[in-house]
C-alpha cells in the first residue's frame, strides 16, 4: 500500500468513526425510547401469560387490529419526518411548520374511524379468526380500549417523527419513554391487582395502554404550543405540502397494512397448529422485538433524518457515505444481539411461559427470528434512507411481495398444503427477510429517489432550482 493509499484509508476510517459517534448521539434516545416501548409490550405479554395461553392469544389477535392504526400513524409520520428533515436541512422553517401542523391534523382526523370501529365491532372483529370463545371474551374489551384511543396515538406517532426530522431525538424519548413507564406500571398494578386495586387481568393491560396514549398526546401538543420546540403549530395555508405528505404517507401506510393483512391468514394458520404454537410465535416475535427491535428501528429513523437533511442541503455524497457507515454499524450491533438470542433461546422462552409445550416451540422461533434479525435491520436502514428522501413506494413493494409471496406463501404451501407443519414457518421467516433486503438494496443503488426528492423540494419552494 502506497503512502497516499494509506493516508486515504486512515482518513476514511476516521470519518467512519466520526459518523458512528454521530449515530450514537442521535440514535441512543431513539433506541431507549423504542426499548422502553418494547418493554411495555413485553410486560403486557408476561402479565397476560400469567393468565394462560388464551390471554396471550387474545393480546396477539387484538393487536392485529391495533396495528392498522399504528401503521396509519407511522405512514403519516413518515411523510412529516421526510418533509421536516428536508426543510430543516434547507432552512425552510415556515414550510417545516406547515408540514408538522398539517400532518398532525390529518392524523387525528384519520384516527376517528378506527375509534368508532373499536366501539362498535370489537367482538365481531375477533370472531373472524375462529379462535376459542375464551380468547374472544378476553380480547374484545382490550381491543375496545386500545383501538378506541387511535386519534391520540396518531398525534403521538406523528409528533415523535416530526421532532426527529428536525434532529431532536431527545424530546420524543422523554414523551414516549415517560408514557411507556406509566403504561408498564399501570399494566402491573391494574393487570395483577397490586395492593387495594382489583385484578382486571387483560382489561387492566388495555386500561394502562389507553391511558398512556392520551397522556403522551397531551405532552406532544404542549411541546408544539410552548417554547420547548423550534417547531410552531400554524394555520394551514399551503396545501401543496399536504399533498406531498399524503403521497409519501400512502405507500408507507399500505406497506404496514399489507403486513397486518398477511398476519390475519398467517396467524389463523398458526392457530390451527395449536394455541401453544401461536403463543410461541408471539413469544419469539416479542424476544426479537425486545432485543434487536429498538436498534433496528433507530437505524431506520437515523437513515431518514440524515438522508433528508443532507438532501435538503444538497450534500448527496455525504448522504451516501453516511449510509455505508450506518449499515456497517447495523450489521455489527445486530449481529452480536442475534448471537445472544441464539445462545440464550431457552432462557428467553422460559421468561415468557412456564407451559412446557409453548416454551419448547418458542425456543425454535427465537432462533429463526435471530437468524433473520440482521437482514431485517439492513432492510429497515435502507428503507429509512429512501423514506427520508420521500420514496416510500419501493419499500412498500419489497414488503408486499415478501410478506405475501414468501412469509405467507411458504407457510401456507409448506405448512398446510404439503402438511409440513410449523417447520415451514421458520423457513418463511428467514426467506422473507432475505427477499425484502435484496430488493431494497437494489433500489438504493439507483439515483431516481435523490432526483425525486430534490424536485419535490423545489415544488414546495424549500430550495431554488439550479
Amino acid at each position: 500500500m502506497s503512502h497516499g493509499e494509506l493516508k486515504r484509508s486512515l482518513e476514511e476510517r476516521g470519518r467512519t468513526l466520526t459518523e458512528w459517534k454521530r449515530f450514537v448521539r442521535l440514535g441512543w434516545p431513539i433506541s431507549v425510547q423504542s426499548f422502553v416501548r418494547t418493554g411495555m409490550r413485553t410486560t403486557d405479554v408476561i402479565v397476560a401469560g400469567i393468565f394462560g395461553p388464551a390471554a396471550i392469544a387474545a393480546l396477539g389477535l387484538s393487536n392485529l387490529y391495533t396495528r392498522l392504526a399504528l401503521y396509519t400513524g407511522i405512514g403519516i409520520g413518515t411523510g412529516s419526518l421526510a418533509l421536516a428533515s428536508q426543510d430543516t436541512g434547507s432552512g425552510a422553517d415556515a414550510n417545516r411548520d406547515q408540514a408538522v401542523t398539517q400532518a398532525l391534523l390529518i392524523g387525528f382526523v384519520v384516527g376517528i374511524p378506527f375509534a368508532l370501529f373499536a366501539f362498535l365491532f370489537s367482538e365481531q372483529a375477533l370472531l373472524v379468526f375462529g379462535a376459542p370463545n375464551e380468547v374472544i371474551v378476553t380480547g374484545a374489551p382490550y381491543l375496545l380500549l386500545v383501538l378506541g384511543t387511535a386519534p391520540f396515538r396518531h398525534i403521538v406517532l406523528i409528533g415523535e417523527k416530526s421532532l426527529q426530522g428536525t434532529g431532536d431525538t431527545m424530546t420524543p424519548m422523554y414523551i414516549r419513554g415517560g408514557a411507556n413507564v406509566v403504561n408498564i406500571v399501570g399494566t402491573v398494578i391494574l393487570g395483577l391487582g397490586v395492593g387495594p386495586v382489583p385484578q382486571f387481568e387483560v382489561i387492566g393491560i388495555g386500561l394502562a395502554t389507553a391511558g398512556s396514549n392520551i397522556l403522551a398526546a397531551i405532552a406532544v401538543v404542549l411541546v408544539f404550543t410552548t417554547s420547548w420546540s423550534e417547531v410552531n403549530l400554524v394555520r394551514p395555508t399551503d396545501f401543496t405540502i399536504a399533498k406531498q405528505i399524503v403521497s409519501i404517507s400512502i405507500p408507507r401506510t399500505v406497506e404496514g397494512l399489507s403486513t397486518t393483512a398477511a398476519s390475519f391468514p398467517l396467524e389463523a394458520i398458526l392457530i390451527t397448529f395449536g394455541v401453544e404454537v401461536y403463543a410461541a410465535y408471539t413469544v419469539g416475535q416479542q424476544v426479537r422485538s425486545q432485543l434487536t427491535g429498538p436498534f433496528a428501528r433507530s437505524y431506520g429513523v437515523l437513515g431518514s433524518i440524515l438522508t433528508g437533511q443532507a438532501i435538503g442541503e444538497k450534500r448527496i455524497e455525504d448522504a451516501h457515505f453516511s449510509t455505508a457507515a450506518l449499515t456497517l454499524f447495523a450489521c455489527l450491533t445486530i449481529g452480536v444481539l442475534s448471537i445472544v438470542m441464539i445462545v440464550g433461546n431457552e432462557f428467553f422462552a422460559s421468561v415468557f411461559s412456564d407451559d412446557p409445550v409453548t416454551a419448547a416451540a418458542a425456543q425454535t422461533f427465537i432462533i429463526a427470528f435471530a437468524i433473520a434479525s440482521p437482514l431485517e435491520a439492513l432492510f429497515r436502514s435502507y428503507s429509512g434512507i429512501l423514506q427520508g428522501a420521500g420514496e416510500t413506494t419501493k419499500p412498500f413493494i419489497a414488503e408486499l411481495t415478501g410478506v405475501f409471496g414468501l412469509l405467507l406463501g411458504i407457510t401456507y404451501v409448506g405448512g398446510i398444503l404439503l402438511e409440513g407443519g410449523v417447520v415451514f414457518v421458520y423457513v418463511a421467516i428467514i426467506s422473507y427477510n432475505v427477499w425484502r433486503f435484496g430488493l431494497i438494496y437494489f433500489w438504493y443503488n439507483q439515483d431516481f429517489w435523490i432526483e425525486n426528492a430534490l424536485r419535490q423540494l423545489e415544488v414546495r419552494g424549500s430550495i431554488k432550482s439550479d
